[in-house]
């Protein structure tokens, strides 16, 4: 039996739902900013927070994302997930 791949909407969606799960935006920024941060993950959460929003916010109007859109946004939430790693801020077993 064949899966249909999702549309690209959904698709973009699908990965804004994981990071939101993912990521710590709902923590106190007290247990975000340490002593010692390796780079600034307040201003990391604050960048991927405004990307999707910004995406939510399209996607809720009718525009649709191209490839190298949902690309560009995985790989910001990679990255930032990175750093977000280096804090100790994510689960190092999610992907």
């Amino acid at each position: 039996m064949k899966h249909k791949k999702p549309d690209r909407s959904t698709a973009l969606l699908n990965i804004i739902s994981a990071v939101r799960h993912d990521f710590p935006f709902n923590v106190p920024e007290s247990n975000i900013c340490g002593i010692s941060c390796v780079g600034c993950p307040k201003k990391l959460l604050e960048l991927v927070d405004t990307e999707l929003c910004d995406w939510e916010v399209k996607i809720a109007d009718g525009v649709i994302p191209n490839f190298g859109e949902i690309s560009r946004l995985a790989k910001l939430c990679e990255n930032v997930r990175r750093g977000l790693k280096r804090n100790n801020l994510v689960n190092l077993s999610s992907a």
